[in-house]
């Protein structure tokens, strides 16, 4: 596993609870958002202000356009994008709060949180979306949220790049799906039914795949498609390589580190479940 892999896999965590805290989707609830379509969406495309449906799904890019048209722009006629900024960070002060109890002001939170915004400083934002976005708000200065800023950045840094590595490896949306979940890191069904796709797009999308020598007609993956999907996830890693230099080994694994406990109460108290749609699987030490 790459440094840059490794960092994803033991930070990502703490910022995914984002999508599964009950405390954002009440707080979305509050502004007028309907369902938890809307409170995804509203939530993670708020940096980019009032982006169209089009927008959010080139940059979101797994997920089938009207999934994404369900929710964006009604998000925005419910509230602006200002609210659930505000929306989020506070409902994650507040689920981070309820979960890490009085670890949120421990020495080693306050370091993970400087060592993550430092990377987090360098993390490249050129030809990268939601990264600059997000990079472009301002810090909040508790440790806690911090940290949590920090991972919000450098997962959309890592994100962004994911999306450029997938365009240059000629992958589809759904096609970019089918093959991670060739990789066995997701069940093919549930992620084609969570980002939208029917059956027959999804059925067409496979064929061309097949055509191309990337999956066998078992659906598994060729020699050729694992060459792809090294490529695609080699190129990711390398994109974000800037923020971990700035760290260098050293002060990596310290993070990696510190983070290990953290995330383990998250997902103890159910914060990530098991079976997310991501695919994740939290570091264990």
């Amino acid at each position: 596993m790459t440094n840059s892999r490794r960092m994803w896999q033991a930070l990502e965590p703490y910022h995914a609870v984002t999508y599964f805290a009950p405390e954002s989707r009440a707080a979305t609830e509050a502004l007028g958002a309907k369902g938890g379509w809307m409170s995804y969406f509203g939530l993670r495309a708020a940096p980019l202000g009032t982006a169209s449906a089009d927008l959010v799904c080139a940059t979101f890019y797994g997920f089938r356009r009207d999934r994404v048209a369900r929710a964006v722009p009604a998000a925005w006629e419910a509230a602006p994008p200002e609210a659930y900024l505000d929306a989020r960070l506070s409902a994650m002060d507040t689920a981070l709060r309820r979960i890490l109890g009085d670890a949120i002001t421990s020495p080693e939170l306050i370091e993970a949180a400087d060592l993550a915004q430092r990377a987090a400083l360098a993390a490249p934002t050129a030809g990268r979306p939601l990264a600059a976005a997000n990079a472009a708000l301002d810090w909040p200065l508790e440790a806690h949220l911090v940290l949590w800023q920090a991972q919000t950045v450098l997962r959309e840094s890592r994100g962004d790049g994911h999306v450029a590595a997938l365009v240059a490896a000629e992958l589809t949306p759904p096609q970019s799906l089918i093959t991670f979940a060739a990789d066995g890191f997701v069940d093919n069904e549930s992620v084609r039914g969570y980002r939208g796709w029917p059956e027959d797009e999804w059925a067409a999308a496979t064929r061309d795949l097949l055509d191309r020598g990337l999956i066998d007609a078992a659906g598994d993956l060729t020699a050729a498609g694992r060459d792809v999907r090294r490529f695609v996830e080699d190129t990711t890693d390398r994109a974000v390589v800037p923020a971990w230099a700035e760290l260098g080994a050293e002060e990596s694994e310290r993070l990696v580190q510190l983070t290990i406990p953290i995330v383990a109460t998250l997902v103890a108290a159910g914060a990530l479940p098991p079976d997310n749609p991501i695919g994740l699987q939290p570091l264990d030490g």
